[in-house]
């Protein structure tokens, strides 16, 4: 049950976040899980500074999940991420900050797993 949470310093249009939406569900199998699972959030417009500088075209992707994953994994994801928020949405890489937090317990539909 992974949550990929974006707060994007540009605007995203409905269309760029259907498409995003649908490439981070094929990145998420980088850590072995299933699109099917994924719930992604998406937060456009957002102020984000770095260095006391604000970022024009800047990214902060926050990937939550049930357990961990492997290292080789994680950078395999922020790879294919940081190319996916330049081709979609021109932030360049060294503007895109990826984070992973493993969760041990997760709730869903009434019960945790």
């Amino acid at each position: 049950m992974p949550f990929i949470d974006s707060k994007i310093s540009v605007p995203v249009s409905r269309e760029k976040r259907e498409v995003l939406k649908s490439e981070l569900g094929k990145i998420i199998s980088f850590i072995g899980k299933p699109e099917s699972f994924l719930m992604v959030g998406f937060e456009d417009n957002y102020d984000l500074y770095m260095g006391g500088k604000k970022l024009d075209k800047g990214a902060f992707v926050s990937v939550s999940l049930y357990g961990n994953a492997s290292s080789d994994a994680y950078n395999k994801m922020t790879e294919e991420i940081c190319r996916l928020y330049k081709e979609q949405l021109d932030i360049p890489s060294n503007a895109v900050y990826v984070t992973y937090t493993g969760i041990k317990d997760w709730g869903w539909n009434g019960r945790n797993f």
